[in-house]
């Protein structure tokens, strides 16, 4: 990072370390990015929070690693990054136009390790086995994003929660089942409620044996004034 900082510095703009994030970089306030960087895909624009979940995967260059809703790919391009563009990584989600913006940002970046899929009924079972590591960047309530959307407040319904906690989960009996004996997952949400988060893994673990709970994180916006995030990790 240091010659990031070396090389924004020699065109005018002084970037500075980011406190908890190490791969992550902020300008001062009203300042922009020269357009190259941008342009060429040397950098992302993305929370500090949110790059506090990739590293949680304890990833090795050549893994095989499925982002299982990638949606339009930050997490996946900081995935390819910290596996140093050696492996493979299979982006899914259920939106087109999502994985159409992710295949542009790979593409920008010029890493070719990640393959985009749109998630289907059967990619479960033709999956099943393959991954050494699987990202659940799971729906939820989004409450850790209430300074950006305020209007959640509003929004965010009793029958929609449960409804969100359904699904979440489904998707942690059934997502682990794409990796290989010895291979861990990460459950990741952008909420703050632990309904949504360690009482989904305790539950989960409480069904399911087989699961170990290795590290848990969780970003306060009150404390960092990021994103809230709550991510950890299973065996």
């Amino acid at each position: 990072m240091g010659g990031a900082i070396e090389w924004l510095s020699s065109h005018g703009v002084e970037a500075s370390r980011v406190e908890g994030a190490p791969d992550a970089l902020v300008l001062p306030a009203g300042k922009t990015l020269p357009k190259p960087l941008a342009a060429e895909g040397l950098v992302e624009i993305q929370d500090a929070g949110s790059q506090r979940i990739a590293p949680l995967l304890d990833m090795e260059p050549g893994m095989r690693v499925i982002d299982a809703c990638a949606g339009a790919g930050g997490k996946a391009l900081h995935l390819a990054a910290l596996m140093e563009s050696k492996g493979e990584i299979v982006a899914m989600d259920i939106s087109t136009a999502k994985l159409s913006e992710l295949r542009r940002r790979a593409t920008r970046a010029g890493t070719r390790v990640i393959r985009t899929e749109m998630w289907r009924e059967d990619s479960l079972k033709r999956y099943a086995g393959w991954a050494d590591r699987v990202l659940i960047d799971a729906p939820c309530s989004g409450l850790g994003t209430l300074r950006r959307q305020p209007d959640l407040k509003w929004r965010l319904t009793a029958p929609s929660l449960e409804k969100t906690k359904r699904l979440q989960r489904r998707m942690l009996d059934h997502y682990p089942e794409l990796l290989r004996p010895g291979g861990k997952f990460v459950y990741a949400t952008c909420s703050v409620l632990a309904s949504e988060n360690g009482g989904q893994l305790r539950n989960l673990v409480e069904r399911d044996s087989r699961r170990v709970i290795e590290e848990e994180l969780t970003v306060s916006p009150a404390e960092t004034g990021w994103d809230g995030f709550f991510a950890a990790r299973l065996g």
